[in-house]
């Protein structure tokens, strides 16, 4: 699947290059994943393996490039836009940096592309926080791995390795099974009843929500289009605590705001929309990188205008998806997709989010100033991929600001400048709960 998650990066100035591309040798040193490719085993069978690239090379994954004169922010957004649609080489680790020069006022904007297989956004929020620096000035105590091993291992290698996983985990399989059918001999009716509710929550998770799709967003095409906005974070953590709810649960109520300002405008209002959030199942202790999520569809109360019945209405339904026993259900049949040709998972996967009108996800930043190469991070935009949705909307927290970060569909999303106004409008309606907060900002 087309799969790339991206942070954006404003710096105060331009970073000197050959201190950037040090940054980035080192940084694939302890990072040995970025290093690595995907190999896949002969027609898709068996789930593929990460191993490492015989051939890396840096400058296949770093390049820099000058905007053009005047474009501003706008053009950096759609250079952003373009390498987000653009395929990853298959035959190379699956990440791509961007450093683009020519912003106004001496600033520069630092692209990262990564894989969704290699991690999810709190992934990359995680890796990023480990690879930045403190301070401005070059760090000489810092650790110097050794450069991973190359290696090379072939379709039917991976293959081969599936198959011997496959028999090893056999005997684990059978005990687990067996000790399962003692349990359900021991306690019948208590396993029946477990078994009935696990039912009862697959089929209300696997289920569409109960809205239809907006009109005004029915149609999809293959083009995507970036933009940014910045928000009070103070402002925003007051309006979800008066409300009684969470940040999260006011970002959600600001972006369903936009949404029926946004038909109101256009003259087709409508009650609700299909929405996805993520739902985070990371533990302490778990390691970084990776993915670590689940999804909860449901319909948005779009009609509601009273922000703070709004947001309450959401929280109420994140907390019901979060009670669901079937919530990871996708983590789940993830080994048994894997094992399938891309051709027939990747529908199946698709099934649950192309009829969505929005997805949205709130990530945690970080709080303090951080450098790369010199460079002070004044803004962190993250973006995400539209896997059949209308919008996909983040927010992430970089120390008092909120970053948000929107990816629409051109086809779906007629009118990009009202659908932007009206988002930043819906974000007013919730900053008005705390009279003093700041008003928001489209970047442009």
């Amino acid at each position: 699947m087309h799969s790339p998650v991206i942070a954006l990066q404003i710096l105060d100035t331009v970073p000197d290059w050959g201190r950037l591309v040090a940054v980035h040798e080192w940084a694939t040193r302890m990072v040995p994943r970025a290093r690595q490719r995907v190999v896949e085993a002969p027609l898709g069978l068996g789930a593929p393996r990460w191993s490492p690239d015989p051939h890396f090379e840096l400058r296949s994954h770093l390049s820099r490039v000058r905007l053009c004169e005047g474009g501003g922010f706008t053009a950096l957004l759609e250079a952003a836009a373009r390498v987000a649609m653009s395929p990853f080489d298959r035959t190379r680790s699956p990440w791509q940096a961007v450093l683009y020069e020519g912003l106004p006022d001496g600033r520069a904007g630092y692209l990262l592309k990564m894989h969704h297989a290699g991690t999810d956004g709190l992934g990359v929020g995680q890796l990023l926080a480990q690879l930045h620096s403190a301070r401005r000035e070059p760090r000489a105590d810092k650790p110097q791995p050794p450069t991973p091993a190359a290696a090379q291992i072939s379709g039917l290698g991976v293959l081969a390795h599936q198959v011997g996983r496959d028999i090893a985990s056999l005997p684990g399989l059978l005990a687990g099974a067996a000790g399962a059918a003692r349990g359900v001999l021991t306690h019948p009716v208590g396993a029946v009843g477990t078994a009935f509710r696990y039912a009862s929550s697959l089929r209300r998770v696997l289920s569409p929500p109960a809205a239809p799709g907006s009109p005004l967003l029915a149609r999809r095409g293959p083009n995507w289009r970036f933009a940014a906005l910045d928000i009070p974070l103070p402002g925003l953590r007051a309006a979800a605590k008066a409300a009684g709810a969470t940040l999260n649960d006011a970002y959600l109520g600001a972006l369903l705001g936009g949404y029926r300002r946004y038909h109101e405008a256009l003259g087709a209002p409508v009650a609700a929309i299909p929405m996805a959030i993520p739902l985070s199942l990371r533990r302490p202790g778990d390691p970084g990188g990776g993915n670590r999520i689940a999804g909860a569809r449901f319909s948005g109360p779009v009609h509601i205008s009273d922000p703070t019945a709004r947001i309450q209405t959401i929280r109420e339904l994140i907390l019901s998806a979060k009670r669901e026993p079937a919530i990871d259900t996708i983590g789940l049949l993830s080994p048994a997709l894997a094992r399938l040709p891309g051709a027939i998972s990747a529908p199946l996967a698709g099934s649950q989010t192309k009829g969505n009108d929005l997805q949205a996800t709130l990530l945690p930043g970080v709080r303090r100033e951080m450098y790369l190469a010199g460079a002070h991070i004044e803004r962190v935009y993250p973006y995400a991929p539209l896997p059949g949705c209308a919008a996909m909307v983040i927010l992430v927290t970089h120390g008092t600001v909120g970053c948000v970060g929107v990816n629409f569909d051109a086809a779906a999303v007629t009118d990009p400048e009202l659908f932007l106004r009206c988002l930043s409008e819906g974000f007013t309606e919730v900053l008005s709960l705390h009279p003093d907060a700041a008003p928001p900002r489209i970047r442009t």
